[in-house]
């Protein structure tokens, strides 16, 4: 075959894994459920109010994570486990083109949504008379969509998983009755894997061979993780007996993902070029910087009476840090690929109330508007992010003075998101992503 052409088969093929990599690692176990894969899905107590006073509402021991000052209100040892089963729903309308202009085959994807638990563990003691520490298991980031064999936009994505694991120490201080302070050190897990179909008819069409597009499908695989280190800050003011000021920051935690591309080449893309599955589209290590974004949250709450108290929260992510990922592969045949996504700073603001009924019955209830980061532009079927609007209740029971258990639950309205996106083989892909989502949660705390 000239050398031209095998050059040609080879920059293609390697635009073609570049972008796979990369939506692997920007993609990210869960249909997240706040902005882009970002999971406000901590505490079960904070779900019932749509975490309205986060940082400042008493008694919750997911504060090591969302205010570590106020586990200075913490007088006895306790552990706390939260779970929340995330059921997210995108279902997909429009259709496309290929590199010769024919629509593409292939079915919607049906609801490429899952559904996942979100685990939280908490431990929370005191250690001398204005000190306490806490130790925190969470998952603050993930998603995960996976869509038909044979979709329509099979070239875009199949499978997109991307999660984060983060084991939190935290102490805080109290300087003085009104006003204490915290900090937290941060040991970050990601990983992330992406599965996608790949049109090898447009790459050697792309080349002169005489094959169509859509004629020889092959399938891509990538996988990487990583550990990352991060920290946070807190402050807790309570200027009065009925209210609590609480602020927090948490740094961004950077990590450079290491993984391996693999790839299913059909037999009859070898025989026309056996460099396609012996070079190009062999399996390679890779590595691509990636950051999860530093947040920032202030919260407030109110104690009206003995029976109601209410909230409020708003919280920045700083997104806008998540410009474009280069990768670096191993194999000497892919050259390094920039690519560009340039999300937005988003936006997070909720109320919230508590109404106790009796000593041992809590009623929790909930309202919240979570910006998205993607744009049009850039938006992808991996991750169709559209700006969410929470409806949230909750119920507390306190079955003792050391044990209690809540529930909480929350409807997320979310917009319909358009994707109008290209793939590196010429693949158009245009339409509108239908999306909801629903969280029920179940929490277990204990002192001693």
């Amino acid at each position: 075959m000239p050398s031209n052409k095998v050059k040609t088969y080879r920059s293609i093929a390697a635009r073609t894994l570049a972008a796979a990599v990369v939506a692997a690692l920007a993609a990210t176990s869960h249909d997240a459920a706040a902005s882009a894969f970002q999971l406000k899905e901590n505490s079960v107590k904070g779900l019932g109010r749509a975490f309205a006073g986060s940082g400042a509402a008493p008694d919750d021991a997911a504060v090591v994570v969302n205010n570590p000052a106020a586990m200075s209100e913490v007088d006895r040892a306790l552990f706390q486990a939260d779970v929340t089963a995330i059921q997210f729903s995108t279902e997909f309308s429009g259709g496309g083109t290929d590199a010769a202009g024919r629509p593409l085959t292939g079915g919607d994807g049906g609801n490429g949504g899952v559904t996942k638990p979100v685990p939280a563990l908490y431990y929370i003691t005191p250690v001398a008379d204005r000190w306490r520490l806490g130790l925190a298991i969470t998952a603050p980031f993930g998603f995960e969509t996976e869509y038909d064999a044979g979709w329509v936009g099979r070239y875009s994505a199949y499978k997109s998983m991307f999660q984060t694991v983060d084991l939190t120490l935290s102490a805080s201080f109290a300087a003085t009755d009104s006003l204490s302070i915290g900090a937290s050190v941060v040991a970050q897990h990601t990983k992330a894997e992406l599965t996608q179909a790949i049109d090898f008819g447009a790459i050697l069409a792309g080349a002169g061979a005489p094959v169509l597009p859509q004629s020889l499908d092959g399938r891509g695989r990538v996988e990487g993780d990583d550990w990352g280190y991060g920290w946070g800050v807190g402050i807790l003011w309570k200027p009065t007996d009925a209210d609590r000021f609480g602020l927090n920051f948490h740094s961004q935690v950077v990590h450079k993902l290491s993984g391996t591309g693999s790839f299913q080449v059909p037999a009859a893309v070898s025989a026309i070029n056996p460099a396609l599955g012996s070079t190009v589209f062999s399996t390679t290590p890779g590595v691509a910087g990636f950051t999860t974004p530093a947040n920032a949250t202030a919260s407030w709450w109110h104690t009206l009476n003995d029976r109601v108290s209410f909230g409020a929260d708003v919280g920045y992510t700083r997104w806008s840090t998540f410009k474009n990922l280069v990768v670096d592969y191993a194999n000497p045949a892919q050259p390094n690929t920039v690519e560009h996504f340039d999300w937005e700073d988003t936006w997070f603001g909720s109320i919230g109330m508590e109404y106790r009924l009796d000593t041992a019955w809590t009623l929790r209830g909930g309202l919240a508007v979570d910006g998205s980061p993607t744009q049009l532009e850039t938006r992808s079927p991996r991750v169709p992010d559209g700006t969410r609007r929470w409806v949230s209740v909750g119920v507390g029971y306190t079955a003792s003075e050391n044990t209690a258990i809540d529930f909480g639950y929350a409807h997320l309205f979310v917009n319909d998101a358009n994707v109008a996106t290209a793939t590196a083989t010429g693949n158009r892909l245009a339409g509108t992503f239908d999306n909801s989502g629903n969280l029920l949660g179940v929490s277990a705390q204990f002192k001693f």
